[in-house]
């Protein structure tokens, strides 16, 4: 692999495991609608989304501010085993539900200034696995990884900064993945009346 800024374990969690918290986003977690504005315009996100935090913490991409919900069981036990195995606290994260190989999500870098300059963000897959591509911002390079279910993929300090990352789309998947993407947000964004 051609980045040393990403770590891969596999396995950080067990079968039974994986099903039962797969089990519980698929049936049990309330997905929102997926459609997001952007400079004025509607958009359909190619995925389903929310967004849990800790009190008071906000955060916003391509300057929409995502509405913040609580942690409930299942986000606290996941949030406590990866803090536990990498030695960092965070206090946020995004959960996404790919339905199937349509949804995706485009090339992008997770470095907004809310995250600092620097941040390091783990990543935990349930469901099939997917691909995972990078592409180093200066010279292009690609690669990509298979994250199967029960894999954490820990996205090191430097990586925002130096390359994009996808999900690209894929037609022959016909099964659903969910990705926790844990972060520490370090200041809070503003909503465009300053709230």
């Amino acid at each position: 692999m051609i980045c040393r800024e990403l770590e891969l374990v596999e396995g950080f969690y067990d079968t039974a495991e994986c099903e039962h918290f797969l089990r519980y986003f698929l049936e049990e977690h309330h997905w929102p609608d997926n459609h997001y504005c952007y400079a004025g315009r509607r958009f359909v996100l190619p995925r389903l989304q929310t967004w849990h935090a800790d009190a008071g913490v906000r955060y916003s991409y391509s300057n929409n501010l995502l509405v913040t919900r609580p942690w409930n069981n299942i986000l606290s036990q996941i949030r406590a085993d990866v803090e536990a195995k990498l030695n960092q606290v965070f206090n946020s994260v995004l959960v996404n539900y790919y339905r199937n190989g349509e949804d995706h999500v485009g090339w992008h870098a997770d470095d907004e200034p809310e995250l600092s300059e620097s941040p390091c963000i783990a990543s935990v897959s349930f469901g099939t696995d997917r691909v995972f591509s990078f592409r180093h911002k200066q010279t292009q390079e690609t690669d990509t990884l298979i994250l199967p279910t029960g894999s954490l993929l820990i996205m090191q300090p430097g990586f925002q900064s130096d390359w994009f990352h996808s999900i690209p789309a894929d037609p022959k998947i016909d099964h659903a993945r969910i990705n926790l993407t844990f972060r520490k947000v370090v200041f809070q964004s503003k909503s465009k009346n300053g709230a």
